[in-house]
């Protein structure tokens, strides 16, 4: 028994007069424990909110009301616009929150939602997805490979690619930019296939670079 338990049993009610008396006590230290178990973790989902405020919640005095047709309503509570809304089984929807008085039309909203979607996922169809195409050059690229990269790069241009045009310069060759700067400005101007200048030759720890686009 170490120490502590020694002093824990001193402090028992009787202790000392079992101890006076020669009775040997018997000390069994049992320790409960409880597991505590957990259940699994549930997901909180939060639903987003419709972008535009729509039937109890349009909050204000006055609002210009249209209808489904175009039609111009005129002006008149929220509470009365819904009340048209309900007649003809549509939603009161507001469209132009900043106006004064604010512009709400009456819709189908939920025909609305799938009409806003449907335009979201053609908008994203339509845009088309730039790469930006590399091409590497040296000081010492011989003609052939000259007009080869630029192949490459007219290539690259007619399929409405970005290229990035670089000369390298390696050792010695980093104290000849301006000569680099020529090269790259004769390599631009042999291109053919119609082009803009979208970042202009700027310097880089390894040689020179230029960006162009497609017209």
């Amino acid at each position: 028994m170490d120490a502590s338990s020694i002093l824990a049993i001193s402090t028992l009610p009787g202790f000392p007069a079992c101890r006076q008396a020669g009775i040997p006590i018997i000390s069994n230290l049992i320790i409960k424990t409880k597991t505590i178990r957990r259940g699994p973790i549930k997901k909180i989902f939060i639903k987003k909110a419709p972008k535009e405020r729509i039937n109890e919640q349009i909050r204000v005095a006055q609002i210009r009301v249209i209808d489904d047709q175009g039609n111009q309503l005129g002006i008149m509570t929220p509470l009365e616009a819904m009340q048209i809304a309900r007649e003809r089984e549509s939603d009161l929807v507001e469209v132009a929150p900043l106006a004064n008085p604010p512009v709400c039309r009456i819709m189908d909203y939920g025909k609305f939602q799938y009409q806003q979607s449907k335009q979201d996922r053609l908008s994203k169809a339509k845009q088309k997805k730039i790469d930006v195409k590399g091409i590497r050059l040296g000081i010492r690229t011989d003609e052939h490979d000259l007009d080869f990269k630029k192949d490459q790069t007219e290539k690259f241009l007619k399929k409405g690619d970005k290229v990035k045009i670089e000369i390298i310069l390696r050792g010695r060759e980093k104290a000849r930019k301006d000569l680099a700067r020529n090269g790259l400005e004769t390599f631009l101007k042999s291109i053919t296939t119609p082009h803009s200048i979208e970042q202009e030759i700027k310097s880089f720890p390894g040689g020179l670079n230029v960006i162009i686009i497609p017209l």
